[in-house]
């Protein structure tokens, strides 16, 4: 089939960005290692390696869009994503088609005040220098005449089975009426993104000119403590509300001896421990996009966990 758009990941946002092509008519082509994906009308599932960068280019071949939602295990993040990454730049150049990626804030490191698009770049760790690299490259590409690139960038996750603060250590206790561990502080003030409007943008970047060689923030709701957002997954889910306590740094310590992600876990734990606020009024007002209601979001990501058991 001829394919429009070529999505490379089907995690929750890749799943998510091709079931809004797929019920929009488009013909959509998702690259795993794995040769997994959602089974939709239109959607073809393709089973190879994206960091070849010569297959890539020949299964991006004459596609209008490339979108980045790959995301490598978070511990080698530094040794997958180079490679990845110019493997995209290259086949997005060779189709001509644009490359919209799926980032994050950690380039951004610590900061006052919300998180707005012309916050400068200034990353604190290893992984937030992974994607400010990312980005610089696709840009200098783009300024280039070579690609044309955009990316989108979300706070936490949640929603879709994303595997963010609001995801398996927290929702399934809720729905069991267990207390509810967090890390950093329960009360500092949060941004949390749903992963289907990160698809609902990334779709609408990949197709506007004008989105062309920006960066922008994805349409998220006013800010909620983990606390507050405890308490809104119960209230929506109809269940007893649950104690919210903070987990023990020792406690993080200890588990850190056995379980690679929690050790990653300290470059990035400013974001939970003060507040962690992203405005995303530029791409609300550019597309005419607005976050799916708090209380939607919710019952969404409930209905996720109750489906699954």
């Amino acid at each position: 089939m001829t394919v429009q758009h070529v999505i490379v990941g089907a995690g929750p946002i890749g799943s998510a960005t091709a079931s809004l092509l797929s019920a929009a008519g488009q013909q959509v082509r998702i690259i795993t290692r794995s040769g997994g994906g959602p089974d939709l009308a239109g959607v073809e599932l393709v089973k190879a390696d994206a960091a070849d960068a010569a297959r890539l280019s020949e299964l991006t071949a004459g596609a209008d869009v490339v979108y980045n939602c790959a995301n490598p295990p978070y511990h080698r993040w530094a040794t997958d994503w180079p490679p990845l990454a110019a493997s995209l730049l290259t086949a997005a150049e060779a189709s001509g088609a644009v490359l919209a990626t799926v980032s994050n804030l950690y380039g951004y490191g610590r900061v006052s005040g919300p998180i707005t698009e012309q916050t400068p770049l200034n990353p604190n760790g290893t992984k937030g220098r992974v994607r400010v690299t990312m980005w610089q490259d696709a840009l200098a590409a783009h300024q280039d005449g070579r690609v044309r690139a955009t990316e989108v960038r979300g706070s936490d996750y949640v929603g879709g089975g994303a595997q963010g603060h609001l995801g398996d250590r927290v929702v399934p206790r809720i729905l069991a009426g267990k207390g509810v561990q967090v890390l950093g502080a329960a009360d500092q003030p949060h941004t949390w993104t749903f992963v289907d409007d990160v698809a609902r943008l990334l779709v609408a970047v990949g197709s506007d000119e004008q989105a062309w060689g920006k960066a922008w923030h994805v349409p998220s709701n006013p800010p909620r403590t983990q606390r507050q957002a405890v308490d809104d997954l119960a209230r929506v889910a109809g269940v007893t509300p649950v104690k919210t306590s903070v987990v023990p740094r020792f406690v993080l310590r200890v588990m850190a001896v056995f379980n690679q992600q929690v050790r990653e876990l300290p470059e990035v734990a400013y974001q939970l421990e003060q507040p962690f606020v992203m405005d995303s009024s530029a791409a609300e007002r550019t597309f005419g996009l607005e976050p799916t209601p708090w209380d939607e979001v919710l019952a969404a990501t409930v209905a996720h966990y109750r489906t699954a058991g």
